[in-house]
């Protein structure tokens, strides 16, 4: 744990574990205050988790959640009313503890002198210089300065950020680049359908955030609270500035737990799993090793989602686990699909059925999870066919493997970055935004009608790379997106579909037919899958070495 000690009746963490409770209970805190809303992250426990192990050692556990990087007055009030009730000391947390010491700061600028309450955050590793600057602008913050100008700055440190800063940096040593994300650890997410199969374990989807930051590039550990694009400033969280002469916003999206009523409450228990976050995923394997009979459930929400094909590929590795054990025949597969098909590329849907009857899978369109009893093994869906009224049906289950809906970030939909839709607005060929030159976007953020997956940012990032040396260098975009996705579908241990594909769903695999052919089940995919893709991520995507991924150069035509 790093407890940092403000005051003597008030410390700022981290994120905390369920386990570190009884640390924090054994140091003499008597209230846990949370400022972090629960399905920020894919490693986060959700509150009830914590206030559970609280209440069993006698500590006062409040929720007090603030959007990363965006602290409003009124959030001011109600931290400041939940403060001032709890019994002392308090510990408050958050992801990094940057929002809990800017909330304090904020609420004792009334009533301690500005100086003190900066030594004081400043001491335990919080600059709170930007607060300042925010209550003596009359609370709105300056971006006509800067804490800090980069060449270039990056929010968001996954998998297109990383990758579009090593680019960069193998196109131009000498260019300032910032990256700009608060997370710890970097997970390969991919891997997490193999962990929820059984084949990877889940450590091995993990590195650490500082060893993946490319030599020479500048590591700022802090969330984004908001973007002036006409002053080419991001404002962080508390209120600092950076300024920069290029942009690239890849910060993944937001992954809506909430959305779906008393999903938070019993996620990792009850049957109740997803792979969509790295501490669940070994809980869907541990489901299916254990189930022996009964209904289990694979749920789809509306698109747009990250990696389309994971809900069913989920569904089809517990039925190969199934079918292996010899209990398939006692196990009813539903996979609940809010959408009309079960794979938007026709030309892989033959291979994808035979599976399907394989494990005796029920497909029901249209049928979209809003709601969930985890004790009471009870799931609501809505179905919304075209044409027909809507209706709610509850649906018993032993198992439940869950795809949450998804969303752009709070503080991108807000932004002046976002389309109608809340997605980044780009040109969906070069990746560059529609309104302000001289920022990109790629990743799942973006609103090219592309599929969200890591393969695709993989494509993304030369191509991002390429046109901001370019336009540094005066010249227009040289390098184009032609829609590229791959989603390895995983219909059985051993085999693979690999359904490669661009823009309006033409068809763009990566190796002749006589190796892969991608509409059909293969060993090959397999072990490109198993063996080939976990080391390319890390150890050429993430380093700027572009396999399989060069760009393409715009066609410069002659008048």
């Amino acid at each position: 744990m790093d407890i940092r000690y403000i005051t003597d009746q008030l410390s700022v963490s981290p994120q905390i574990t369920v386990e570190d409770v009884a640390t924090i209970a054994a140091k003499g805190f008597r209230s846990i205050l949370c400022n972090r809303p629960d399905g920020e992250a894919a490693d986060q426990p959700v509150f009830e988790e914590i206030e559970a192990a609280a209440q069993k050692l006698g500590i006062e556990a409040r929720y007090v959640p603030i959007t990363s990087g965006m602290v409003r007055d009124l959030d001011v009030a109600e931290f400041g009313r939940v403060y001032q009730d709890a019994p002392k000391p308090v510990l408050a947390y958050c992801r990094t503890g940057t929002r809990s010491a800017t909330l304090w700061s904020f609420h004792e600028s009334n009533l301690r002198p500005m100086a003190e309450i900066l030594a004081a955050t400043g001491a335990v590793g919080y600059d709170m210089n930007g607060v300042a600057r925010r209550i003596a602008n009359g609370g709105k913050t300056p971006t006509d300065k800067g804490d800090a100008f980069f060449d270039v700055v990056i929010v968001g440190g996954g998998a297109g950020g990383i990758a579009v800063a090593a680019s960069l940096k193998s196109r131009d040593s000498d260019l300032d680049i910032a990256v700009i994300d608060p997370a710890d650890i970097h997970y390969y997410q991919p891997g997490w359908t193999m962990v929820g199969g059984g084949i990877f374990d889940s450590q091995s989807t993990a590195r650490t955030m500082g060893s993946l930051i490319p030599k020479g590039v500048h590591w700022l550990k802090s969330a984004v609270a908001a973007f002036e694009p006409d002053n080419d400033a991001v404002i962080l969280d508390g209120c600092r500035v950076v300024k920069y002469g290029r942009l690239v916003v890849c910060p993944g999206l937001k992954l809506d737990w909430g959305k779906v009523e008393g999903l938070e409450e019993t996620l990792g228990r009850n049957g109740v799993t997803s792979n969509y976050r790295y501490d669940l995923a070994p809980y869907t394997w541990k489901l299916v090793q254990q189930m022996q009979k009964g209904r289990a459930l694979f749920t789809q929400p509306p698109v747009p989602i990250k990696c389309a094909g994971a809900p069913q590929k989920a569904m089809y590795l517990s039925g190969d686990a199934w079918f292996r054990r010899g209990v398939l025949k006692d196990i009813d597969i539903q996979f609940m699909n809010a959408g009309g098909v079960i794979f938007g590329v026709k030309d892989y849907v033959p291979a994808l059925e035979r599976y399907i009857e394989k494990y005796d899978a029920s497909l029901n369109f249209f049928h979209n999870l809003i709601a969930l009893d985890g004790p009471g093994k009870m799931a609501r869906f809505e179905i919304a066919r075209p044409g027909e009224d809507v209706e709610t049906i509850e649906v018993g289950f032993d198992m439940i493997h869950v795809c949450p809906p998804q969303t752009a970030p709070d503080f991108i939909r807000v932004s002046p970055l976002a389309d109608a839709a809340g997605w980044v607005d780009v040109d969906q060929a070069t990746l560059r935004h529609e309104t302000y030159d001289n920022i990109w976007s790629l990743g799942d953020v973006m609103n090219a009608p592309n599929a969200k997956t890591a393969a695709a940012a993989r494509k993304q990032a030369p191509v991002v790379a390429d046109n901001i040396v370019a336009d540094i260098a005066g010249r227009s975009a040289v390098a184009q997106y032609d829609g590229y996705g791959s989603c390895p579908l995983t219909v059985e241990r051993g085999k693979i579909v690999l359904a490669e594909f661009g823009y309006g769903g033409a068809l763009k695999p990566s190796f002749p037919p006589f190796l892969i052919d991608g509409t059909q089940p293969s060993r090959a995919a397999w072990l490109l899958k198993e063996r080939l893709l976990p080391p390319i991520y890390w150890k050429a995507m993430l380093r700027g070495k572009e396999w399989l991924a060069k760009p393409e150069k715009i066609k410069v035509t002659g008048n």
